[in-house]
């Protein structure tokens, strides 16, 4: 389905967008690639915090530092607020480009781009700076620069709780998408993320020797009853229409091929499309999990971490999103998008305030198609110049239909 937006009407704040961003590109290019050169892991992004307030506070900002890491900025004082949202965090991954702005940090890297998010907010936020000096800003825009994105249920609860919701109409972000070409934006109506959570099972019995399973309890049997069966029945007690997918990453159990262990553990999360089936999983797991072991006598112990609920995009949000990418890249810059399982928690505050994300295109045309949270992602820096003029754009086209 096609989303419709109105045709885009040149306005003042364009050409000092347009100028602003235009003489930022070479910056902000190197300070995307700074931040790649030196990841910081969730709640530990002390220097990307460090050099975002410092850049932006620059161009005019109202910077508070959060008090652990992160930021708050805001500009304008009084009116409606529009919020724009990055994330900092990198992932526990080993950069393995080989670029020269490659990871300085062993085993971590920004394999989810969000340097690229962080880097194109720091020019947005330079831009809507100059605008608003020049008076073409009614009203207020407030920049969420948020920690620990990676993590469950991520930080931007830890925003919520501290007000940086407080006042704000709309709420709007852009995530890379390495299957897209640079100079398009993928786009949708209604959910394009799905829910996600942390799944841990933990056996416990008392061992024995292989020789003797009915001697003891069958530990490695149980466990493997577990990775199969609890896929398979899940998709039966909720609606198939919400997409349940249960994978595991990690499964580990004994050390010898002759000796049943008196442990094991399996591990990975818990996916859907549906809201209401997400609300659901958390109660029916643990049930199902005991009654998968319950004949081999071993004792589960369950850990359910509820993690982020989908991103579900607002239809009036989307819109202005849409023109704001049609004012960057024409007609065509925004092309349909699917709905996927991955989580992400921006998910937290669209539960709490109407707003949409978009999926930036970072794909070199030509280019190899890479995939998030590999170390092998690459992006084409024009993204960068892209997402910082789609996000300036959004937060005045948010004014200008008020």
């Amino acid at each position: 389905m096609s989303i419709a937006s109105p045709s885009p009407a040149e306005t003042p704040a364009d050409a000092v967008i347009d100028d602003v961003v235009a003489g930022l590109e070479d910056e902000l290019v190197a300070f995307r690639r700074d931040l790649h050169a030196h990841p910081e892991l969730s709640w530990r992004e002390v220097r990307t915090t460090s050099l975002v307030a410092a850049r932006i506070a620059q161009a005019g900002w109202r910077v508070t530092e959060l008090p652990r890491t992160g930021l708050v900025a805001e500009i304008g004082t009084d009116g409606p607020v529009v919020a724009l949202r990055a994330d900092l965090d990198a992932l526990p991954v080993p950069d393995l480009t080989g670029d020269p702005w490659a990871s300085t940090v062993e085993g971590v890297t920004h394999a989810c781009g969000h340097d690229v998010h962080t880097a194109a907010l720091v020019g947005a936020a330079v831009a809507l700076g100059r605008v608003h000096e020049q008076g073409l800003l009614p009203g207020r825009v407030r920049l969420l620069f948020q920690p620990a994105e990676e993590v469950m249920p991520g930080g931007a609860l830890s925003l919520i709780e501290l007000g940086a919701l407080d006042d704000v109409d709309r709420v709007f972000g852009l995530h890379c998408d390495p299957t897209l070409d640079v100079g398009s934006v993928g786009l949708r109506e209604g959910p394009i993320t799905g829910a996600a959570d942390h799944l841990d099972v933990t056996l416990s019995g008392s061992g024995g020797h292989t020789s003797r399973p009915h001697l003891t309890e069958d530990l490695t049997y149980a466990l493997g009853k577990v990775v199969t069966e609890l896929p398979s029945i899940l998709s039966r007690r909720l609606d198939p229409r919400a997409g349940v997918s249960v994978v595991w990453g990690i499964v580990h159990a004994g050390s010898a091929h002759n000796v049943i262990p008196a442990s094991g553990r399996v591990g990975g999360t818990v996916r859907m499309l549906d809201a209401v089936a997400w609300s659901e999983a958390e109660k029916l797991v643990p049930l199902l999990v005991e009654q998968i072991v319950a004949p081999y006598g071993v004792h589960a112990q369950v850990d359910y971490q509820r993690g982020v609920p989908p991103v579900v995009n607002d239809l009036a949000a989307i819109t202005l999103l849409a023109g704001a990418v049609e004012r960057v890249l024409g007609h065509d810059g925004h092309v349909p998008t699917q709905q996927s399982l991955g989580g992400e928690d921006f998910g937290w505050y669209l539960d709490r305030v109407p707003g949409a994300m978009g999926r930036l295109g970072t794909r070199a045309p030509g280019g190899p198609t890479y995939d998030l949270h590999q170390g092998n992602l690459r992006v084409d820096d024009r993204a960068v110049g892209i997402g910082a003029r789609v996000l300036a754009q959004v937060a005045v086209a948010f004014h200008g239909v008020l």
